[in-house]
């Protein structure tokens, strides 16, 4: 997959999300084949006024490429600064004009640009100036069900220099609820002369396979389906492949939580590991025997330690239970 200069291995994407595609998350992401993976989106008020958590979000190694940075903003102009201070930090930047919450909605940014048009066309022009790598934008379907204006917006953004669009074909007052109306991701491939991204309900290989088959996008981007479940990547990368893929064992679940623990431990300290990691270790084991007595657990644990002891505990008895006749 080809976005304007950047060559990807695969057309399969790590989406930005906000508390989750960190960087020890994204590393684990890459373990399994990710083509791209994004950064949590970047505030472009917050990286212009020095803002030390927006800054924090950029943090990267050379192992965790190529990277998308996504930025989120309402002021073309602090959009354009932002993507001039980013430069050289990633492989491709790309526009929040989907985050349908209400924080950056109030704001005048994510969603809420659905609503303006004009405004979009400005974003893009002035980021288009600030920057000659590749630059994609992220979108909803509309605002509501009244106002689904996708192909408008998409057009727009190309027209303005976007040299792709991720569309997340979802509203933004559905947020995440019902099902995500993949003819939409269909019709803007078939209107669009640049690449594609689908967004939306990929929660196993088939999903994706079946996103790939019913509206010809040229990649496919895993969002929910990711948590606690990196073996997604590579099942999706087998099944384009057709080949099997392997059944996730609990020793190799095991060796994965605890790597994506220890990379917390390293870039986010213990404590905000301890913190961090309570969500990503549930999702872990999710719908596992026992799951439901190790989240308690996890959440009472007082240090890293205890965390780790919980861990090996909990997948010990899952190995024992599959040993028993």
């Amino acid at each position: 997959m080809k976005i304007r200069n950047l060559n990807l291995v695969n057309n399969i994407l790590l989406a930005p999300m906000a508390g989750i595609t960190d960087l020890p998350s994204r590393l684990i992401a890459r373990q399994y084949g990710v083509g791209l993976a994004f950064t949590e989106m970047v505030s472009a008020n917050g990286l212009i006024r020095e803002g030390i958590r927006s800054v924090e979000l950029l943090r990267t190694i050379p192992e965790d490429r190529p990277l998308g940075i996504q930025l989120f903003g309402e002021d073309p102009a602090v959009l354009a600064e932002a993507a001039r201070m980013v430069e050289g930090w990633g492989d491709l930047l790309d526009i929040n004009m989907g985050c349908p919450v209400k924080k950056v909605v109030r704001s005048g940014a994510g969603s809420a640009l659905m609503q303006t048009p004009q405004r979009v066309a400005a974003i893009v022009a002035a980021v288009r100036k600030a920057t000659a790598g590749p630059l994609t934008v992220k979108l909803r379907a509309g605002w509501d069900a009244q106002s689904v204006n996708f192909l408008e917006v998409a057009r727009i953004a190309v027209a303005e220099g976007a040299d792709a669009v991720i569309l997340h074909p979802r509203t933004r007052s559905q947020a995440f609820s019902g099902q995500a109306d993949w003819r939409l991701i269909a019709e803007l491939k078939a209107a669009l002369p640049v690449p594609v991204i689908g967004s939306g309900d990929v929660f196993c290989a088939a999903d994706g396979l079946r996103m790939l088959r019913e509206t010809a996008c040229d990649g496919i981007m895993i969002g929910r389906g990711s948590y606690g479940n990196p073996w997604l990547i590579r099942d999706l990368l087998l099944a384009l492949q057709e080949r099997p893929a392997p059944p996730c064992t609990p020793r190799e679940r095991l060796a994965t939580a605890m790597r994506h623990l220890q990379l917390t431990v390293t870039w986010r300290g213990p404590r905000r590991a301890l913190l961090e990691m309570r969500k990503h270790l549930c999702w872990y084991v999710r719908g596992m025997p026992g799951a439901a007595t190790f989240r308690i657990q996890v959440n009472q644990a007082a240090d890293i330690p205890e965390l780790m002891t919980a861990l090996e505990h909990f997948f010990r008895a899952v190995e024992e239970g599959e040993s028993q006749p």
